[in-house]
């Protein structure tokens, strides 16, 4: 039996400096897991329900353009639909609420903390400022995403 390949990270992020902080920190923190991208909450909607660019034949298991991630990293502050709304239509799905969604953001509002949690964020990290500190949170993202805690595999049926 092979090793199960490692799963999809989606990374939700308009800004390109965050996301390449991001794939930067994770790549120095030891996950080699393949990331794929959104910069909008519409694109991540469409991504996780195979729409538009991202359809691929019906007959495929799992279509090329748009792997089911096993884990999300959600920024709130995006244009047109924003993380917010993202996170609470992913949580009230049957199939997706599963996939843990990690809401990696600049703001440390309380409300929006809240806000999150309620609607079912199973994580929410402040980015940090600088690259070291982006290594540090990803490092410890990992260690506890990807080390201790046991994920549903994105494979697997529901």
């Amino acid at each position: 039996m092979s090793a199960p390949r490692p799963q999809t990270i989606l990374i939700v992020e308009d800004s390109d400096d965050d996301y390449f902080a991001t794939a930067r920190a994770l790549k120095k923190a030891g996950l080699s897991n393949p990331l794929r991208r959104c910069i909008n909450g519409d694109q991540a909607l469409d991504y996780m329900y195979r729409r538009g660019e991202f359809s691929d034949s019906p007959d495929l298991a799992e279509p090329a353009a748009a792997p089911k991630p096993g884990i999300i990293l959600l920024d709130l502050n995006l244009p047109g639909t924003d993380g917010r709304e993202v996170l609470r239509v992913l949580k009230h799905d049957p199939v997706l609420h599963k996939i843990p969604v990690i809401v990696l953001t600049t703001s440390g509002a309380e409300q929006d903390i809240q806000r999150c949690y309620d609607a079912g964020a199973n994580s929410y990290v402040q980015k940090p400022v600088d690259m070291h500190g982006f290594v540090v949170a990803m490092t410890r993202l990992k260690e506890y995403w990807f080390e201790v805690a046991v994920l549903p595999r994105s494979d697997a049926p529901s």
